[in-house]
């Protein structure tokens, strides 16, 4: 008998405790969550994007007329200007030398009809040398009847009016071979140009004198930005060279979307990082009033609009950036410095409206809120919530209104 009743109890407390485990592991345990606490404090709302760095002030030199610009950056001894990017210039010191370009080759059918220009202005020159020679012979000619109507006329055995003729015969003859050494002059000119033109562009060697070539200056003191034509080539006027500027000179320009433009205000403060240093401060000096279209990397066409922004910090904590180096700038668009806010992650929409679960003696409760301003982290907080109560951050699918939570361990 005592063995009996010694395995019936054994028997009920297994099945007390199976019952009990089954219900344990039944029983609905609350959801680990993490909480955060609605507090006041201060939120800025910014327009955030890439920007980058360009000196205010760039002078481009350019080639002042058509011709062969010599190497610019080339090891120190040969001729021309050694310049780098990175040297100093001072204003209106020499950045490039020019010389005249070498003639250009021609076909065979314009050599020829050059080769027979130049045969015709031969002829030509002989044509008129022969009529000076008879221009010549008649002034003589004149001078002599001149003379003998000078001497006639003394005597009274000749007329007046055939002393005049014979005077006139010597000033006309004078005139006409005056024209006529002239001609003879321009048709040796018309044949130099022809021979000119018959030039070979590999038997000409351009003069070595510095005197030939035409020294392109610095029009104001700066550092070499950019070397547009390092090499020596031949480039046609207006041709950019050197680009030249003082890199402590600087500026940002960022090209932000317009929606987010008309809400920035000259003067605006500015962040600027995400450039391999310190946080710099800046401020909008300048919104264009035309924006542009753009295409992102995805190519979605943006209207786009250039902000300028100057740095408010001194140059020592900024003198490390240079010319078209990338930054990030956040522009400030609106700011408080005592707002009541709440993580962007706490937020969820509900119906037309957001709302967030509120710890309330370890239940989740769903509050409808009123959000104002609001950036990627922080929202501010217009009606629905007070400073100091608890929200649920990152709200899953398994939370809902009522259910037990839990914070959970915040690990060390």
């Amino acid at each position: 008998m005592p063995a009996n009743w010694t395995k019936r109890i054994i028997g009920a407390a297994l099945l007390g405790a199976i019952v009990a485990g089954l219900v344990w592991f039944a029983w609905p345990r609350p959801v680990l969550v993490d909480l955060a606490t609605v507090a006041k404090g201060p939120i800025e709302v910014t327009a955030d994007d890439d920007g980058k760095t360009r000196v205010r002030h760039v002078y481009t030199v350019s080639a002042p007329i058509a011709g062969k610009v010599l190497r610019i950056s080339h090891p120190l001894g040969e001729q021309g200007p050694s310049l780098h990017v990175g040297d100093e210039v001072a204003a209106s010191q020499t950045v490039a030398l020019m010389q005249p370009a070498l003639p250009g080759f021609i076909d065979a059918r314009s050599h020829d009809q050059l080769q027979a220009e130049v045969l015709a202005a031969d002829a030509a020159i002989q044509q008129q040398e022969a009529e000076v020679q008879r221009i010549e012979a008649a002034l003589d000619f004149s001078r002599t009847e001149f003379q003998r109507a000078q001497t006639l006329l003394r005597t009274q055995s000749t007329s007046a009016q055939a002393h005049d003729k014979a005077k006139f015969e010597v000033a006309t003859n004078e005139a006409a071979l005056k024209s006529a050494k002239a001609q003879v002059e321009m048709r040796r000119a018309v044949r130099t140009s022809l021979v000119a033109r018959l030039m070979n562009p590999a038997s000409a060697v351009p003069s070595a004198e510095p005197t030939c070539c035409v020294r392109v200056l610095a029009p104001a003191s700066g550092r070499v930005l950019k070397i547009i034509q390092d090499s020596e080539t031949t480039v046609l006027p207006g041709t950019p060279l050197v680009d030249i500027g003082n890199p402590l000179d600087l500026e940002v320009v960022a090209d932000l979307l317009s929606t987010d433009a008309v809400q920035i205000k000259v003067g605006a403060p500015v962040r600027i990082d995400g450039w391999g240093g310190q946080p710099i401060a800046g401020k909008v000096v300048r919104v264009d009033p035309a924006g542009f279209l753009k295409v992102s990397a995805l190519g979605i066409e943006e209207q786009r609009v250039r902000v300028t922004i100057d740095f408010t910090d001194p140059p020592e904590k900024w003198v490390t950036l240079g010319h078209d180096y990338r930054v990030i700038v956040h522009v400030t668009t609106w700011s408080a410095p005592d707002a009541l806010t709440v993580p962007v992650s706490a937020l969820f929409r509900q119906g037309g409206q957001w709302a967030v679960f509120v710890d309330e003696n370890d239940r989740a409760r769903t509050v409808p809120v009123q959000i104002g301003h609001r950036n990627s982290r922080t929202a501010e907080v217009v009606a629905g919530l007070a400073a100091g109560d608890r929200v649920v951050l990152h709200p899953s699918d398994r939370i809902s209104h009522g259910i037990r939570i839990a914070q959970r361990a915040i690990a060390p």
